[in-house]
């Protein structure tokens, strides 16, 4: 069974789009390549014909792996959630430390995780670690280069 997982408006919408994508644009883009691959002739010695067949594997296996996605995944309504302490699509303000660094990251799910726009999933070590505190809290995380500590600065929405 999927886990389920939560978005954000605009993460659900993207979902649906690249989903609508691959079913229309893409499914067309795999049968042109097959049917190109058929008119060259023999196709028990054809690799182009291998290759797009099983490039149309994998496309719908994709397809399949993003429905059970939506069909698990639920919109999270973030003026009815809690602000005292870090939940999912919480924007939460932390200092490291040890060298006194401040950084904001809003937790996300994975699919939506853009480290380029401070979104992290919700399954990363330092989310898991932030999951619940509170501001004013410092707590310990264990991350690939070791353990840090993190003092909660600020959870808004």
């Amino acid at each position: 069974m999927a886990e389920v997982s939560y978005y954000t408006k605009e993460g659900l919408e993207k979902l649906k789009e690249e989903l609508q994508q691959l079913k229309t644009t893409g499914r067309a883009n795999i049968a042109r390549a097959i049917a190109e691959a058929r008119d060259k002739g023999d196709l028990s010695e054809n690799a182009e014909y291998d290759a797009a067949k099983e490039a149309q594997g994998l496309h719908e296996g994709k397809i399949a792996q993003m429905q059970e996605t939506l069909a698990n995944a639920r919109l999270l309504d973030e003026s009815k959630l809690d602000t005292s302490k870090v939940l999912a699509l919480s924007i939460v303000k932390i200092k490291n430390v040890k060298n006194g660094a401040t950084m904001t990251y809003q937790l996300v799910s994975e699919s939506e995780a853009d480290m380029k726009s401070g979104k992290i999933s919700v399954t990363s070590p330092i989310a898991k670690g932030l999951l619940g505190g509170k501001v004013g809290e410092t707590v310990d995380i264990q991350v690939p280069a070791g353990k840090m500590q993190f003092e909660i600065l600020d959870i808004s929405r």
